[in-house]
Order: C-alpha cells, then structure tokens, then sequence
C-alpha cells in the first residue's frame, strides 16, 4: 500500500504477522507524537527520544524507540535529519522528514523481502526487518563521505594555485573540517545504537547468535568508515600546517627583504656619516674657518667617504656570511 491516509494503513495491520509503515512528515514537533499514539505506542517518550545527540535508544520491553541520524552534505553544508523507528508486537515503524527519502531502495524490495523471512518467528522478523532499515540509511550516510573527500581533493589541488587567496583556502579547510567532525559525530551516534541492539538484550529483538552477528557487520562497516573519516581528517590537519608553512615562507621572505633594505642603509648611512662629520668640524670654525678653504679638504671628504663605504660593505657582508653559518 502506497500513498493512502495513514489510519488505513494502521486498519489493515491488525492481522499481519509483520508489517512496515513508513510515514513522512513536515513537522518532528507537532506531528510526531500524535502520529504513535495513534499507531498505538504509549510507553516509548517521544520528546526524550527525539531530542538525544544525534541518535537515541529507548527500550521500553513491550515497545522500543531508535532514533537514527540520516546525513545530507551539500558542498561545506551538512544536515542531520533525524529517522525515528518504533517498535512494538508485529509492527516496524519508520518516521522521518519529508526533505528526505532513506529507505526507497527497501520499499523497492519489501514485498520478496517479507515473503522470504515469513517462516521466522515474529523477534527474528523484527530483527531482521531492523537490519535492512539500519543497513539502508547507513549505506545512505556513507555515500556522503566520498562527496567530502572529492571536496577535499579540490582543497588540496587548490593549495598549489597561486592564483587562488590562501586565507579564502584556510576557511575553507577549516570548514571541511569543520564537517568531517560532525560527520564523525554521526558515526559514532549510530554505532551506539547498533551496539545497544547488539548487547542490550532487548526483549523485541531477537536471542539468534547469527542474526545478531549480522548486525555485528553493520557496527564494523561503521568503524571502517569512522577510520576513512579520521584519515580524512588529517589530511585536512596536514593541509592546515602546509597553509601554516606557506605563511612563515611568506613572512620569512619579507623579513629577508627588509633586513637587505636595512643593511643597504646602513651602509649608506655610514658612507655619508664620515664626511658628514668633517663638514661639521669644518664649519665649528675649526683653523679660524679656513679648513674648507684647503686643497686637501675636498680630497678628505671623497676619501672618508670611499673608506666609510668600504668598511661598512665589508662590515654588513661579515655579519650576514655569520648567520648563514648559523643557519
């Protein structure tokens, strides 16, 4: 059934050995409640459910309440929706936003998909029909991670264009990072939740070794992707000191450039300073004012000049020869 008013769908139920209903709506806070109740879920809260980080486990024996993050990452944007699943007797609930679409691929696939489990018992069903809704919106948050790599990769080429800002770089990498943290947020919140399906013993669920290890896979396929994430995370890190590099490069060149300008007028400074001093002498009335009157004074002037520039040339190239052996 497709597209019908939802009380329909709760009518035609009462006889099922197992059903899914998957429900879309606009909004989490008014609707939700009020659409359990009239599912017939009493014990599980709804507003603890819904506001835990990222995802929630509430098992309430007779009913049990999971609350799913599904991920969308637009460029630099990432956006958490919450899938809420409930559980009671024969019936899987499935809940979420109208902006998303997590489980198509299964309602694609229900119908052969209860024809083949219709031989287990009703916890195996409910098992195994919350393995696949788990399965699908996992494999739904893990296509994400290669949309951020791809937009990293086009970080990283961006760092060997001079053309481009390296502060605009530098925002950029911290805002990938920025959402690859959240992202691993998510991961972690939905490894929670498989864990407490896996160890909780909840009474819904099955006690079949091998179809909890079937949800053992799941929580392994969400470490492997927790370590591509952090791997990815430090190659944004490493991004971030390449840009750090480039920036003391950069500045160690402009104070190379205004120690060269520095020694330049030192040397020019010295050069004139000698003769500089003469003059001053000669003009204090020094041999009764006569001094700049000699043949020699002006020989004296270009000479002291000459001399002052040589042994301040000489003096500034010491000096830089020693800190390049410093170096």
């Amino acid at each position: 059934m497709v597209d019908h008013p939802v009380d329909e769908y709760f009518a035609a139920i009462k006889d099922a050995s197992i059903a899914w209903i998957d429900c879309s709506i606009k909004d989490e806070e008014r609707e939700m409640e009020p659409l359990t109740l009239r599912a017939g879920f009493t014990k599980v809260p709804i507003p603890k459910l819904a506001h835990g980080f990222y995802s929630a486990y509430e098992d309430y024996d007779t009913e049990l309440g999971i609350m799913l993050p599904s991920v969308t990452v637009k460029g630099e944007k990432m956006t958490v929706h919450p899938l809420f699943i409930l559980i009671r007797e024969k019936l899987v609930l499935t809940v979420h936003s109208d902006e998303i679409n997590r489980l198509l691929r299964f309602s694609r696939y229900a119908q052969p998909f209860f024809k083949r489990i219709a031989a287990e018992s009703v916890p195996d069903k409910i098992t195994l029909t919350l393995e696949r809704i788990i399965d699908e919106n996992n494999d739904r948050n893990f296509e994400y991670l290669r949309e951020i790599e791809m937009h990293g990769d086009a970080i990283s080429k961006s760092l060997i264009e001079e053309s481009v800002a390296k502060k605009k770089i530098a925002r950029d990498i911290y805002r990938m990072k920025h959402v690859l943290i959240d992202y691993l947020n998510v991961l972690w919140a939905t490894k929670d939740v498989v864990d407490s399906l896996r160890y909780g013993d909840a009474d819904l669920i099955t006690n079949d070794e091998k179809l909890l290890g079937r949800i053992g896979i799941l929580s392994d396929n969400i470490d492997r992707h927790i370590e591509l994430s952090e791997q990815m995370s430090t190659v944004l890190a490493s991004g971030l000191e390449v840009m750090q590099s480039i920036y003391n490069n950069q500045l160690q060149t402009t104070n190379n450039r205004f120690a060269l300008v520095t020694a330049y007028l030192t040397v020019l400074g010295t050069a004139f300073l000698v003769p500089n001093t003469i003059a001053t002498v000669a003009g204090s009335g020094v041999m009764e004012g006569t001094m700049a009157a000699q043949w020699w004074y002006v020989p004296l002037l270009f000479g002291s000049t000459i001399v002052a520039t040589v042994v301040s040339l000489l003096w500034v190239v010491h000096v830089w020869k020693k800190k390049e052996e410093e170096i």
